[in-house]
């Protein structure tokens, strides 16, 4: 089938493009912009005046909840809710129920995925057996059987012997390690430290939680020439080594949540468990560091540390509720709600949702370098979204297509409004979401 899409805002931070034009589709791939050498008669024309045409977005961290939640439907939910938001590729960490230590489980996870027709997905196989932090999984198999990197999701190994291995192995194979930096003893509390978390009587999670992970991994790291993906830094400090340690010249990538970007600790409210995240949202000072690091380079992608956690799980006192929230059909329009608040171009904003987080997934493993995520390319294929940037919207949880209706964007708890929404979302030249008029 060929399709063409005309009057569209074609923007593609990797080839610095903002121009009006047209994109023809062939075989789900792009075949031309603009005017063709021959005239390209489409079966399907798409007239996108007013909206704009962007390479589809690549989150480095959503949880899609299978393997453990099929009887759900969670992967078909969670991966619709992914394109609802312009997403077309997206990593989900190793955390599964079972753990993803196994090339049975990540095939099968692919396979499903891949039946689904919608967003592509990349898993991250467990670094050690079981999360346990004791044995290596065996990086091979897993990386022959789908997965782009590895990691712990959210539990730390203990033992820096074990994890010198890791990354050593890692490292002679060209294997990339994904890791969130957080101590394995102090970061088990529910709120960041400091006077609020005090007078709630919350226990914390101090800063010094993830400046000594971080201090452990870069040693390691000089030690291993390993490759290193950090997630979801939350902290000014932690900023500031990120920074260090990439003068140094390690090879050193990162990325920051929605959560952190926009929100502070004040935004728990009363003990609202729809703000019980991990990590735990900090004071203005950090998220401000956040934000101008993203701007700045020093984090290289924003993620929507998308998290979809059952209503059972959330009505709970704050310090029980689960950490977690949806974010996949947040991320592009938080995305530009920085972009607007930073007055930066559109392009630079757009380029940590596509061509910068698209990168980082191309180059973790030699078995997966022909990927080409977050670009609009000649002969590459044809993901991208089309979107309203005259859109005014509010957060209402019953509307998100996910089944993780809980988020701290809610309308109820901090009545941010956001601009720019996804029309519609292609994926290999396939129209896979469309939104309601």
């Amino acid at each position: 089938m060929k399709t063409s899409i005309i009057n569209a805002r074609i923007l593609d931070p990797h080839s610095k493009t903002d121009r009006v034009g047209d994109v023809h589709i062939e075989q789900g791939h792009i075949k031309a912009f603009g005017q063709t050498s021959e005239p390209f008669k489409a079966d399907h024309v798409v007239d996108a005046k007013g909206l704009w045409l962007i390479p589809g977005l690549v989150d480095l961290s959503a949880r899609v909840m299978e393997p453990g939640h099929e009887h759900e439907g969670m992967l078909a939910s969670e991966l619709y809710a992914a394109v609802a938001g312009g997403i077309t590729s997206l990593v989900c960490p190793p955390d599964t129920d079972p753990v993803l230590d196994e090339p049975g489980l990540v095939e099968m996870l692919q396979f499903r995925a891949a039946q689904l027709h919608l967003a592509r997905l990349y898993p991250l196989g467990a670094l050690t057996s079981a999360l346990q932090g004791v044995k290596l999984t065996e990086m091979g198999a897993l990386t022959q059987a789908g997965c782009v990197g590895f990691g712990q999701a959210e539990v730390p190994i203990k033992d820096t012997h074990v994890l010198t291995r890791a990354l050593s192995y890692a490292s002679t194979f060209g294997y990339s390690v994904w890791l969130h930096p957080k101590d394995a003893y102090l970061g088990n509390g529910v709120a960041a430290s400091g006077a609020l978390a005090l007078r709630m009587g919350l226990s914390s999670v101090p800063t010094a939680s993830e400046t000594i992970a971080l201090n452990a991994i870069f040693a390691l790291m000089k030690s291993t020439d390993a490759r290193v993906h950090l997630s979801r830094l939350s902290s000014a400090l932690g900023v500031e080594m990120v920074r260090e340690a990439k003068a140094q010249g390690l090879a050193l990538t990162c990325d920051v949540s929605i959560n952190s970007l926009h929100l502070t600790e004040v935004d728990i409210g009363y003990f609202d468990s729809r703000a019980r995240l991990a990590p735990p949202l900090r004071g203005a000072r950090d998220r401000d560091a956040l934000r101008q690091a993203l701007a700045d380079g020093v984090i290289d992608a924003l993620v929507s540390d998308h998290h979809p956690v059952s209503g059972d799980l959330k009505a709970l006192p704050f310090a029980e509720a689960q950490a977690g929230a949806t974010g996949v059909e947040l991320l592009l329009s938080l995305a530009m709600k920085w972009q607007q608040e930073m007055g930066l171009s559109v392009l630079d904003a757009l380029s940590v949702v596509t061509s910068r987080p698209g990168a980082i997934l191309a180059q973790q493993s030699p078995v997966h370098s022909n990927l080409e995520p977050g670009k609009l390319l000649v002969g590459g294929a044809a993901d991208f979204c089309l979107f309203d940037p005259q859109v005014h919207w509010q957060v209402v949880p019953q509307e998100l297509k996910s089944q993780g209706k809980h988020t701290p964007f809610d309308v109820d708890l901090t009545g941010m409004q956001l601009q720019g929404q996804v029309k519609s979302t292609w994926v290999q030249g396939r129209c896979v979401f469309e939104r309601e008029l």
